[in-house]
């Protein structure tokens, strides 16, 4: 597609349609399978490793169906006119599910846009290349309190082609602080962590932070997350980057129809 706004509206259409034409909401005792998402706008889309950027403009579209212990949770993040951005299409599983504790694995089949400048008889054009990448991930998490928890991250990439990065491999500790009570209805959200990440024999260590400002009553919350460099020799690497998202939220439960 052309046009991001395209992608947006197809998207909002389809979300509009599993909640409304899949079964019945009924309550989380009765639930057989969830629905939930976002989707954002934002002035710097960042990546899944926030030390990568986009450095445009950009939408965001998280969705997250889950049936038991198993989820499919496309993450989709693109510049306006599609030229640059990036696929992702999670398949994870729960291995533990404990009140405290839970273990998750997970894999995807990634796809990146990127542009780069090819020259043919002596004319050089830019075009916009598709890298393909498959990943696996493991999360364990340990909740402290109801509002409170830490987890890790290790999360690997290989690519499907000779060009472009080969090997990442990225480590993420952090933790989330969620439901802080600003008034009756304002919420917050406030999830910092610290990520080692190691790409074709270069590294980075990083901090970064994200706050998530919500209301109770409304499907709009305001993010914003900062990403600084403690030392790094990756190519192109900045030392500072933050945005600023604007996001709709979603969520419905569903039970089979007799």
């Amino acid at each position: 597609m052309k046009h991001l706004s395209t992608i947006i509206l197809l998207l909002l259409l389809f979300v509009l349609i599993l909640q409304r034409g899949f079964g019945q909401s009924v309550d989380s005792t009765q639930t057989v399978s969830s629905f939930s998402g976002s989707v954002g706008l934002t002035n710097n889309g960042f990546s899944i490793v926030p030390t990568f950027s986009l450095n445009s403009p950009a939408a965001i579209m998280n969705f997250y169906w889950r049936k038991k212990r198993f989820s499919f949770d496309p993450d989709i993040r693109l510049v306006p006119d599609a030229s640059k951005g990036g696929l992702i299409f999670w398949f994870r599983y729960r291995l533990i599910e404990q009140k405290k504790f839970s273990l998750r694995v997970g894999g995807h089949p990634a796809f990146t846009l990127i542009r780069r400048n090819v020259t043919d008889n002596g004319k050089t054009t830019e075009i916009t290349e598709l890298l393909r990448f498959l990943a696996f991930e493991v999360v364990p998490n340990y909740q402290i309190t109801t509002n409170w928890n830490v987890s890790a991250t290790y999360l690997q990439g290989n690519a499907l082609q000779k060009n472009g990065p080969q090997l990442t491999r990225v480590l993420f500790l952090a933790t989330s602080i969620s439901n802080i009570k600003l008034s009756e209805y304002s919420r917050f959200q406030f999830i910092p962590m610290v990520f080692f990440l190691h790409t074709d024999g270069y590294r980075g260590d990083y901090f970064s932070a994200t706050g998530i400002l919500s209301h109770k009553k409304l499907p709009f919350s305001l993010h914003s997350t900062i990403n600084q460099t403690f030392q790094s020799n990756v190519p192109n690497n900045q030392d500072f980057m933050w945005n600023i998202m604007v996001a709709y939220n979603f969520s419905r439960n569903f039970k089979n129809v007799q």
